[in-house]
């Protein structure tokens, strides 16, 4: 295992060798290996560069080192900065993957029931890419989620940045018996007061997390962004949930000989309204 020691060495320790794969905490990597689905040719460790494990300031945003680990994540410094991605961190499964599972790994794996995914999709963050030569790129972390800008062999995600809102944000999740902490749904809400937005994304039930746009706007419209509360009565919540939930699960098309559509299987049936249970409650919870 070659061990850089900055983050431009690691690029370049992996443009000699292209084979390699990057690895910080493990926990994805060794649960594909352990499993026999990747038997890398060389590894290139990413525990030792000190400058991707912090945080800074920057014009407004928090640009977070990639190396970052959920355990810090979920300490109470890094929750008032980011609510969400803090209780995503601190979801992310049992203590010996928080300590050692990153936030950059948890990008790079793209796993549907990544936890942090959600709630970067909400908060449209984006990805500081570290190139061969110093060379920096900027992606949105949805365009990489969809596959629409993929990392070259020689890159690495070196940091995200995040936009400060300053305003409440939540995740929650629905787990059940396919692993330890791991979701069957998960929901991240987020207010935007500044541009009177709400920013929903709904993770785990497709391979990327899913913003339901409509629903958003729709909410964004009966929220009294100048008043002193901002809460909205129980029935509007209880339709952005079933808004959102029809969005990202929708009903099956109807067959092109004119038969009605089949019905919802039990299965779906029950994620869909999990889901609206998740939405209805991250959003009452933000504007409480």
């Amino acid at each position: 295992m070659t061990l850089p020691a900055s983050l431009d060495e690691a690029v370049a320790a992996l443009a000699a060798m292209p084979a390699a794969v990057p690895v910080a905490g493990g926990t994805d990597l060794m649960a594909a290996v352990n499993r026999g689905l990747l038997r890398p040719a060389g590894l290139v460790g990413l525990g030792r560069i000190n400058e991707i494990r912090g945080w800074q300031y920057q014009d407004g945003h928090a640009l977070l080192g990639a190396g970052l680990t959920h355990a810090r994540m979920g300490r109470p410094d890094f929750a008032a900065l980011i609510p969400a991605l803090a209780a995503a961190a601190r979801a992310a499964g049992p203590p010996q993957i928080r300590n050692a599972g990153t936030l950059g790994g948890n990008i790079a794996s793209a796993a549907p029931t990544g936890d942090a995914l959600p709630v970067l999709a909400a908060l449209e963050a984006t990805l500081v890419i570290a190139g061969p030569d110093g060379a920096r790129r900027e992606i949105p972390v949805s365009h990489l989620l969809a596959g629409r800008d993929l990392l070259a062999p020689a890159e690495l995600i070196g940091y995200v940045r995040v936009p400060l809102l300053h305003a409440p944000q939540v995740f929650l999740k629905a787990t059940g018996r396919t692993g330890p902490g791991r979701a069957t749904a998960s929901v991240a809400v987020v207010l935007d007061p500044a541009r009177r937005g709400v920013r929903c994304a709904v993770g785990a039930i497709a391979p990327m997390p899913l913003r339901p746009l409509e629903a958003e706007r729709w909410i964004a419209s009966l929220i009294d962004w100048d008043g002193e509360r901002a809460a909205l009565a129980p029935e509007a919540l209880g339709a952005f949930g079933e808004y959102v939930a029809a969005a990202c699960i929708p009903d099956p098309e109807p067959p092109v000989d004119g038969s009605p559509p089949p019905p919802l299987s039990p299965a779906v049936l029950h994620l869909r309204r999990t889901v609206a249970a998740l939405a209805r409650r991250a959003l009452g919870r933000a504007l409480s």
